[in-house]
């Protein structure tokens, strides 16, 4: 490619594209990267300049880029039918897909209802809750509200967008939404049930148990991100709060949607966060690693009783009227079956282990930096918070775009991540070579001292 078709690219980039989650007034005074190719845990820009993807392609890519496995299956099902509508028909990997998560799924969960990502796997979830309790045997019509964490984040259409805690990504667009209920998330650093206390008080559970006594009647779900919030700035739950939401939501009548797209596929160090806890809710979101960080599909799993609520003989009566127009495609659900069993055969969840534990180790050596006021990891997710004075655990004022600056740096020195304000969050491949599991975690680090000792 010559440097002035490159120039070129750039420029229409920056006239044209439209990126998510960006300020487009700042990104058109960058150089853009165009990522150009791919292998393993490496991106390569039209440069050709490689960036170890230090957030796995916005937590999805599982086993790496250029799979071999996974490749061969797309082109497999591409030589067969890339695409048929699942209203009313079927395909073979949509069906085959739908038989191996159930058969990995936590308990219960025998239903499979496809969609195209994240956000929409939860608004399924939301719509589904809602209408099982004014269709089951003995409807409860009084139960339309539901419940969510403060901090919390389940995608960005609108019914996600209600049942979403983040003011920052949420407030403006707070007339179009439904009303809902927010029990405080815990956040063990900043915990205001415990912070005067010497160890944790389980105040987050009394206050989550507080408003399902008092609001049990109308709420037809909760919905929680098993042990870690991710967008909220990767808060990490304390030991048992899960399953101590899960008895509550029995006791009260409440479903439990548990939203695992960020948490699903080996993140946590299990197949699902959920199973840590013995937790099975009543309806499952996956999506991001379902595929591999291939191609967008996402799945809501429910349970046989859920499931039984929408059943009749008039099929206007009960039917659940929801549905996309690439729901179940087929070269999404054969690279699903092909992350699967790169899984099985790779036996990725016990090659981790040891990785969780090299993570650990080397994020130890970020407490010695004056600026890092918490380290969290759950598994192979793991976040460092930024404060302007530790002793205080103030934090660095917004203006000062600490987390954007350090991830600048980042990207100078090899590696891709981006912040969550002044978190700076790591979720590298599962596969990665402890190598380049190093090499991330000494840049993550020297790129925060530059930053931060700058600033002092």
């Amino acid at each position: 490619m010559s440097p002035e078709e490159k120039t070129r690219l750039k420029d229409l980039d920056r006239q044209l594209v439209w990126h998510p989650f960006t300020q487009m007034r700042d990104y058109a005074q960058e150089d853009p990267v165009i990522i150009a190719r791919a292998d393993g845990v490496y991106l390569e820009d039209i440069n050709g300049v490689r960036y170890i993807d230090g957030t796995s392609s916005m937590w999805c890519n599982v086993h790496g880029h250029r799979v071999p496995e996974i490749d061969d299956a797309v082109r497999d099902q591409l030589d067969r039918v890339a695409h048929s509508t699942l209203l009313g028909l079927s395909n073979l990997p949509a069906v085959r897909l739908a038989e191996k998560l159930v058969e990995i799924a936590p308990p219960e969960l025998t239903r499979v209802f496809y969609s195209d990502n994240g956000a929409t796997a939860v608004e399924i979830a939301v719509k589904m809750a809602f209408q099982y309790w004014q269709q089951r045997p003995d409807p409860r019509p009084e139960k339309t509200t539901f419940i969510h964490l403060t901090e919390s984040y389940h995608g960005d259409t609108l019914g996600a967008v209600s049942v979403g805690g983040i003011d920052l990504f949420h407030r403006v667009y707070r007339p179009l939404l439904f009303p809902t209920l927010a029990a405080p998330a815990p956040h063990p650093y900043r915990c205001s049930f415990c912070a005067d206390e010497r160890s944790c008080n389980r105040g987050c559970h009394k206050a989550l148990e507080e408003v399902l006594k008092r609001d049990a009647g109308r709420i037809a779900a909760l919905l929680i991100e098993p042990l870690v919030q991710g967008a909220g700035g990767m808060l990490v739950h304390p030991e048992g709060y899960l399953k101590r939401a899960a008895e509550l939501c029995g006791e009260h009548e409440v479903l439990l949607i548990a939203d695992e797209v960020a948490t699903g596929f080996g993140r946590t160090g299990t197949m699902f966060a959920c199973e840590q806890e013995g937790v099975a809710p009543d309806l499952l979101c996956l999506g991001k690693g379902l595929t591999g960080g291939y191609l967008p599909v996402a799945a809501t799993l429910t349970t046989d009783e859920v499931y039984r609520a929408f059943l009749s003989d008039d099929a206007a009566l009960k039917t659940f009227f929801h549905g996309h127009t690439y729901t179940g495609n087929p070269l999404g659900c054969a690279a699903a079956l092909a992350t699967l069993k790169v899984f099985e055969n790779e036996r990725t969840l016990d090659a981790l282990r040891p990785k969780i534990e090299r993570l650990r180790a080397g994020l130890s050596r970020f407490e010695t930096l004056a600026h890092v006021g918490d380290i969290r990891q759950c598994g192979f997710i793991a976040a460092v918070e930024l404060v302007a004075n530790r002793a205080s655990r103030r934090p660095y004022p917004r203006q000062d775009r600490i987390g954007v600056r350090v991830c600048r740096e980042a990207r100078t020195r090899g590696l891709l991540i981006r912040p969550l304000g002044n978190t700076i969050v790591l979720m590298p491949q599962l596969s990665i070579p402890d190598a380049e599991l190093q090499k991330l975690l000494d840049i993550t680090r020297e790129s925060i001292r530059a930053v931060t000792d700058d600033v002092s």
